[in-house]
């Protein structure tokens, strides 16, 4: 289990008390390319700044260098700076890693919607939300052959065709999926 705090809540349901895991509902956030990183190490001011995630995953920290970010978790890279500290220093030192700026967490929405373009999101944003961002389809969009085009963490692209007609119906639900960082939407 990573390193977040689970709290239990009681909800009450038709006069069964069930216990439900606050953190069985989110997703972790992971490091993109373009966020903007606070990186705090206890006592040690010098050490502590905001980092700019690079292109290719990376910050660039004083006395070690280089650390990968790609698909890691805020609380992740904190264990990866400690660990790369704790080989100049006595201790391995406390540090947090937080997000100050979620600049590198984007869709793009393309073709036939009003406004086609790049969208920062900062929570959850699943098709049909990602569609009303850019303004909803153009009367000349073809609803039902609407792609998402999503490039896995190995390079290779996959397609994932979208039906609009039948989510707006009330109808297959399940294919409003959540949108993943970089997904790009085309509307033809």
């Amino acid at each position: 289990m990573s390193n977040c705090i689970i709290r239990k809540i009681l909800v009450p349901l038709s006069g069964i008390l069930v216990c439900l895991s606050a953190g069985t509902f989110a997703n972790p956030y992971f490091v993109n390319p373009g966020d903007t990183l606070r990186v705090d190490v206890w006592s040690e001011d010098l050490l502590s700044r905001d980092v700019l995630v690079r292109p290719d995953g990376f910050i660039s920290l004083p006395m070690i260098g280089e650390i990968d970010t790609s698909g890691s978790t805020p609380p992740e890279v904190s264990d990866a700076v400690a660990q790369a500290l704790g080989k100049f220093m006595k201790d391995t030192p406390q540090v947090v890693v937080s997000l100050q700026a979620v600049e590198g967490n984007k869709i793009y929405v393309m073709g036939k919607v009003l406004r086609p373009g790049e969208y920062n999101i900062t929570s959850e944003t699943d098709i049909i939300q990602a569609l009303a961002l850019a303004g909803g389809l153009n009367t000349f969009a073809a609803e039902n052959d609407i792609l998402i085009l999503r490039r896995e963490a190995d390079g290779t692209q996959t397609a994932i065709p979208f039906e609009y007609a039948t989510v707006k119906d009330g109808e297959e639900l399940h294919t409003n999926i959540v949108l993943r960082s970089r997904d790009i939407v085309v509307v033809p």
